[in-house]
């Protein structure tokens, strides 16, 4: 057993910088998850299965296979945690899209509107990932299978480096309801954990989480971050040809009045209108915002058996903090405090027992 967990800690050493290499491409990738999800979007699960393999693919490049799709089922596991955890919230979201190297994303179509259901989001993952990474371990322990305690292993690290209180990592999100008091923690101890254990990648998650707190809290100070949203909307164009509509050009460009409204569920709406063409368009925006303008910034002529002008529309706005987002009752933040630090302690905990067993860390 010893020999075989060894020589996969050894395997790993050696391809130490490819792993640098396919992390790079990974960062790109990532930086690129929404068209992502669109270009795989052929199905409901379609983009989850299809990057799915991609990433086996790619650690099989550096691991033995059969720990690469164990590894990959582990951050499954995990992800869906946090997808069951919005579903109950009533928040709808994507399927998992993995990241080679750097795990898996799932993208919220509406942002949560309290701090509570932000971290009851964030906390699934680690909560499901740690009941998988445990089965993984007992299934291990019965059958004698060093492959299932080498992964076991990892699910359970992965778990608990995810519950470093640093955005975008889980701990970073669970904090919101216990004190953001902890994200200073995540600042100083963070660092010195990451280069402790030598976890460069996640240097990059810690750099991009103090530039978010600078913007946050000293360059943009009491203001939102801006954003930029686009959206079409088709508009026949039969009629307006029979009623002598001069039609815009291509490159037409223009400020349209709007109007904003959120609904009961939270859901913030934007409604466009275009009178000269009969345009009455209505768009979801992903969080609270305050809606500067939206504009027209193009118009495009789509013939076939229908007829239409497809306009192309620039939503620009700034995100909108909710005064009470971070008002969290007493007893809410106390249990997000006991089930985060109690998580926390059973996963090193277990990381000991299977030491014990004479796993070798390997990671």
């Amino acid at each position: 057993m010893t020999t075989e967990v060894g020589g996969l800690a050894e395997e790993k050493k050696k391809n130490k910088r490819s792993l640098w290499i396919f992390t790079a491409i990974g960062l790109f990738l990532l930086s690129k998850g929404k068209t992502i999800l669109a270009l795989l979007k052929f199905s409901k699960f379609g983009g989850a299965l299809i990057s799915m393999f991609i990433t086996i693919g790619a650690y099989a490049l550096l691991f033995p296979v059969a720990f690469a799709v164990g590894l990959v089922i582990m951050i499954f596991i995990h992800e869906m945690g946090h997808v069951l955890a919005a579903k109950r919230k009533g928040l709808p979201v994507t399927a998992p899209v993995f990241i080679p190297f750097l795990g898996a994303l799932i993208m919220m179509k509406r942002n949560p509107r309290d701090a509570v259901t932000e971290a009851y989001i964030a906390i699934g993952g680690p909560v499901l990932g740690t009941v998988g990474a445990v089965l993984s371990l007992v299934l291990g322990v019965l059958l004698d299978s060093p492959l299932l305690l080498v992964i076991a292993q990892v699910g359970i690290f992965l778990n608990l480096i995810n519950l470093l209180p640093i955005h975008p990592l889980d701990g970073g999100r669970i904090s919101t309801a216990v004190t953001r008091w902890l994200w200073l923690v995540g600042v100083i101890g963070g660092f010195i954990v990451i280069v402790m254990m030598e976890l460069w990648i996640f240097l990059i998650f810690w750099g991009l989480f103090v530039i978010e707190l600078f913007e946050k809290y000293v360059r943009r100070r009491g203001k939102g971050k801006p954003f930029v949203q686009y959206a079409k909307a088709e508009v026949p164009l039969e009629p307006l040809l029979e009623q002598g509509i001069m039609i815009p050009g291509e490159q037409h460009r223009r400020e349209l009045p709007l109007v904003t409204y959120s609904n009961l569920d939270g859901t913030q709406w934007v409604e466009v209108h275009w009178e000269l063409l009969g345009l009455h368009e209505k768009a979801a925006l992903p969080r609270a915002s305050l809606v500067k303008k939206i504009s027209v910034t193009g118009v495009e002529r789509q013939m076939g058996e229908s007829p239409k002008l497809v306009v192309s529309l620039e939503i620009e706005a700034q995100a909108y903090e909710i005064d009470n987002y971070y008002e969290v009752p007493l007893k809410a933040r106390i249990g997000f405090g006991i089930a985060y630090a109690g998580l926390a302690a059973f996963l090193i905990g277990m990381l000991s027992y299977i030491e014990s067993l004479g796993i070798p860390k390997i990671y």
